[in-house]
């Protein structure tokens, strides 16, 4: 059997397409991200994949009992997420490298990952982040290694 080498760059970035988990959706400033693994198991994995970059979590916000409880007090009864948390963290070194760039990045921290699951999709757990514009992780290194750091912890919560 012959196989063309030519083709071998290109199969291995195919399979790579599928072993990797991708975002499902990165339109309106928000990449999405799927898996198949428990709302718990991907909140645990989320955590650990923050802390083994060296990152501190400050806050863990259970998003799901705020809109239920402000939702009883508003007539708004119908459930919106079945499970839903939000973890804002802080990276001093990438914080501090955005904002001496520009000073008006200091509406990106902290940086926050949500997770959540729908009641129509019992079986999927969702993790998201905002994105950034193009042009700005374009035409900045920093912003560029944010953007990568969202992505590789949102991937590796994903992947658990």
């Amino acid at each position: 059997m012959h196989i063309d080498t030519r083709l071998l760059p290109a199969a291995a970035i195919a399979l790579s397409l599928f072993a990797a988990p991708l975002p499902a959706d990165e339109a309106g400033g928000y990449a999405v991200y799927q898996s198949e693994s428990s709302f718990e198991d991907v909140m645990d994995a989320l955590k650990l994949a923050i802390q083994e970059r060296g990152m501190y979590i400050n806050n863990v916000m259970h998003m799901d009992e705020m809109l239920d409880r402000t939702g009883k007090d508003l007539g708004m009864d119908e459930d919106i997420y079945t499970a839903a948390d939000s973890i804002e963290f802080c990276s001093a070194v990438l914080s501090r490298k955005m904002t001496s760039e520009d000073p008006i990045r200091i509406v990106n921290c902290p940086f926050i990952i949500s997770v959540y699951r729908l009641p129509d999709e019992p079986d999927t757990t969702y993790l998201a982040h905002r994105t950034f514009p193009a042009e700005e992780i374009e035409g900045s290194a920093v912003m560029k290694e944010v953007a990568e750091m969202l992505q590789g912890i949102a991937e590796a919560a994903a992947s658990w």
